[in-house]
């Protein structure tokens, strides 16, 4: 019969890695991001959906501020930008939310919405303590926004409310059952930010 180990003798667990952004690591994410801010802006041109031209030109458009600071940070330390992957997490959550355009809007409306919120919460956040941990506190056009972002925030919810006000209950509930996936693909984005290449 086995007994529990003695005080003292219990294996210590390894502690966890301290949060480490780097220079190469944070241009691989911004440069992921951009993939799947250009596909989601490029999704509300779709004419076959006539109910996503209420998301053009909201003022939470990230792809021409990404554009950019990727070319800012390219020049500032001498990085090279690297190219997405077909088989990157840019490329990957990209074609995903592509597909979900055309063959299912209440998923498409789910990660665009967890995408864009999670980025004016948490991702400023990031934003700013990277921004203070290695680009000499210069502040990124990525988050950077014309006006109250929280009046843009209400705005945009509003037309996603409107919008769901045309939905069945069971498209409502699958909406919302697409939110973890999004977050899945978000969160391997945000793993380039440690990468120690790009």
């Amino acid at each position: 019969k086995e007994q529990a180990p003695k005080e003292g003798e219990r294996e210590s667990k390894p502690q966890p890695k301290a949060w480490a952004p780097t220079l190469p690591g944070y241009l691989s994410f911004l440069v992921e991001s951009k993939v799947v801010y250009d596909t989601l802006e490029e999704a509300f041109k779709d004419d076959t959906h006539p109910e996503y031209a209420a998301f053009r030109n909201t003022g939470l458009e990230r792809s021409a501020g990404l554009a950019e600071d990727i070319e800012w940070m390219s020049s500032k330390y001498g990085l090279s930008v690297p190219v997405p992957q077909e088989d990157g997490p840019g490329k990957t959550y990209g074609a995903k939310v592509a597909a979900l355009v055309k063959s299912d809007p209440q998923a498409f409306i789910c990660h665009y919405y967890n995408f864009y919120f999670a980025h004016t919460a948490g991702g400023r956040m990031i934003g700013n303590k990277i921004s203070e941990m290695l680009l000499d506190g210069h502040n990124l056009k990525f988050y950077q926004y014309e006006g109250e972002v929280q009046e843009l925030l209400d705005d945009v919810r509003r037309r996603i409310n409107q919008l769901a006000e045309t939905w069945t209950p069971e498209q409502k509930a699958h909406c919302l059952e697409e939110t973890e996936s999004s977050f899945k693909y978000s969160g391997q984005i945000m793993q380039r930010i440690t990468a120690e290449d790009a």
